[in-house]
């Protein structure tokens, strides 16, 4: 058996090694999502919110979807692994350094919208991460998320030709490892608390076996035709027993 200072020294080693490579993988995204998708999230909070007051955004990179935004947030915290250097820098902006596959540490009731593009795809546990989005965001407050949309045209060819989701080939590894259909996302966001579930497509997609995507019309749309998935739900406002007593 080793002696106690030895397995300590070797446990120690092993979490450096696995925070390094962590930070290797977050480093493949270059902290950076699609315009397409960012203005996609744009669209989605606009329509389901008047104003944000505080929005927190989990896995958020650089900060698109601050820049996005611009006067429409007058409170903006970004969490992520690493701080990347583009990430904005204003009186109003705040950032935490956080691993996402453990809990995120922030206060419950945080934000009054808390978002996160493109990040839990990246995550061993998606249900946790979920739960943990709608601990931090306050009660009638909006959690969004996207991730690759495995129902597209595109994703369900490569999975027949490929066995495997188009956003989750080995070029996409490890950076790329939980693949969830649209069921699933629903089924999820449901259990961790949120109603009035919504589902978007970003309308922006690459035609199966070329590098066009496909045409800007009304016809090229929707599921079929997306690259990308947004999932938007409130937290529900539990009543208390005196407010219920009264409603």
């Amino acid at each position: 058996m080793p002696a106690r200072g030895t397995l300590k020294a070797v446990l120690s080693a092993l979490a450096v090694e696995t925070e390094r490579t962590a930070e290797e993988v977050a480093a493949l995204s270059k902290g950076t999502s699609a315009s397409a998708i960012v203005g996609a999230a744009v669209r989605v909070l606009s329509s389901r919110l008047s104003s944000v007051e505080r929005l927190v955004d989990v896995g958020c990179g650089v900060g698109d979807l601050f820049r996005a935004l611009g006067p429409h947030v007058r409170s903006y915290l970004g969490v992520d692994l690493v701080q990347y250097e583009r990430f904005p820098s204003a009186a109003n902006v705040q950032f935490i350094a956080a691993n996402l596959n453990s809990r995120i540490p922030l206060e419950p009731e945080s934000g009054d919208v808390v978002a996160s593009i493109e990040t839990i795809e990246h995550l061993e546990n998606p249900r946790a991460f979920m739960r943990d989005l709608v601990r931090i965001v306050r009660p009638g407050g909006l959690v969004l998320i996207t991730t690759p949309n495995q129902l597209s045209l595109l994703s369900k060819l490569t999975l027949v030709v490929k066995n495997q989701f188009n956003a989750f080939t080995d070029t996409n590894y490890p950076a790329h490892i939980t693949a969830l259909l649209e069921i699933d996302l629903r089924r999820i966001a449901a259990e961790a608390g949120l109603e009035d579930i919504q589902v978007a497509f970003t309308n922006n997609g690459r035609v199966p076996g070329t590098s066009w995507n496909w045409p800007q019309t009304r016809l090229f749309r929707g599921r079929r035709f997306s690259d990308n998935i947004l999932v938007s739900g409130k937290k529900t406002v539990r009543q208390k027993p005196d407010d219920a007593r009264t409603a």
